[in-house]
């Protein structure tokens, strides 16, 4: 069965696309990458996109847009790439689409007498399933968080199945906008896997870039302005210090507590103690590679022998990044997801075709000990396609 997956991540950069073949053997889902696709979103989007999603302050009217604007984007993508791989849209069985976060709130809040956890995705189905004619699965995280769980993170079943090694401890370690690593004991199925987010991957690096250069830059490429700079010691305590941390899994994070709130802060303390911009993007760069190593030594279990650790998302191609997180985890191998056998760019849009596929055949997407639910459940929302076949 071939598949397209769509995904758009907090960084709100673009559109990842992958388009595989899915099957079953042995009982467990098998993918092989057919095609793959990053399509950058037009100039000024990604700017709306973040002002929506920054500290609550998006119009109902923008979202209202945005979220059919994105449909289109991400109908347009799926089809670009079914074109491309020469595979007519009649011949993809499922889309799964992530969509784009807007907000993630997985602390419940007691609200008239009920529990709220709440989450959105934006990047209407119905728009993809009428452009392409594909039915369309989207809104993987809310059954999640209805069943109790965070809604993430929901990429640990597809990590599994890549990169579970039989005699190896394996970690894969996703930096993307927020960072989130899973836990691949050595052996076979999903027993003992964990999973979680760790905190800040690119978002503060890639939010402290765009303010200090006015937007001129929105990343740190190849690492050049924490290269030039020096760690500040008591900065980074201070950001060490950060409730998040001492939290225990099941959690998951996002903008609202590593976003513009806490950029602001840093800036601030930056201009009262004279830091550099450079030392304060080397320092950001160091807190999520001493972040993420702080739950590794923290949470994985005491038996674990010498983890490799397997890296992809947009941080992986972060030099400073990457020799931080050699710093800090000296017992671990790194190697990125290519080396290891699967295109780490891929990994997530990969992820949300196999949530897709199992949605369709009836089959839970969650890991109730990971996200925190207590039951497993079959994820997201059905928009039919022209081939769509009902309940018989």
């Amino acid at each position: 069965m071939k598949v397209i997956g769509l995904m758009s991540g907090t960084s709100a950069d673009g559109i990842d696309v992958a388009l595989l073949e899915i099957g079953i053997n042995k009982g467990l889902p098998q993918l092989r990458l057919l095609r793959f696709a990053v399509f950058s979103f037009p100039n000024g989007l990604r700017e709306r996109i973040l002002r929506v999603a920054d500290a609550g302050s998006g119009a109902t009217s923008e979202i209202c847009r945005l979220n059919v604007l994105l449909g289109e984007l991400f109908a347009k993508a799926a089809i670009s790439v079914a074109r491309s791989a020469r595979v007519p849209l009649r011949d993809v069985a499922l889309i799964g689409s992530h969509g784009q976060t807007i907000a993630h709130l997985p602390d419940p809040a007691v609200e008239h007498g009920v529990s709220v956890r709440s989450t959105l995705q934006i990047g209407e189905s119905s728009v993809i399933a009428e452009r392409t004619g594909v039915t369309t699965v989207a809104d993987f995280r809310p059954r999640d968080m209805a069943a109790g769980g965070e809604g993430a993170p929901l990429t640990p079943y597809l990590h599994a199945l890549l990169f579970r090694h039989p005699r190896r401890d394996r970690i894969v370690l996703n930096l993307g906008g927020i960072a989130n690593l899973t836990f691949l004991p050595r052996g076979r199925g999903l027993r003992g896997v964990l999973a979680f987010d760790t905190g800040p991957g690119n978002v503060l690096i890639d939010g402290l870039v765009a303010r200090l250069t006015g937007g001129a830059m929105s990343v740190d490429l190849d690492g050049r302005i924490a290269a030039s700079g020096e760690v500040d010691p008591r900065l980074l305590r201070w950001l060490m210090a950060h409730a998040y941390f001492r939290r225990k899994p099941p959690k998951s994070t996002g903008r609202e507590e590593f976003g513009p709130t806490l950029i602001d802060a840093l800036l601030r303390r930056a201009a009262a103690r004279g830091i550099t911009e450079e030392d304060l993007v080397a320092t950001v760069t160091a807190f999520t590679a001493q972040s993420v190593a702080l739950h590794v030594r923290r949470e994985l279990p005491h038996n674990t022998v010498s983890p490799e650790l397997i890296t992809c998302g947009g941080g992986a191609n972060n030099p400073m990044l990457i020799k931080g997180l050699e710093a800090a985890l000296p017992e671990s191998r790194l190697l990125s997801a290519d080396e290891a056998g699967f295109p780490g760019r891929a990994i997530e849009a990969s992820a949300f075709a196999l949530l897709a596929y199992l949605t369709a055949h009836g089959l839970p997407g969650n890991l109730p000990r990971i996200t925190g639910a207590t039951h497993s459940a079959i994820l997201g929302k059905i928009v039919p396609g022209r081939a769509f076949q009902g309940l018989r």
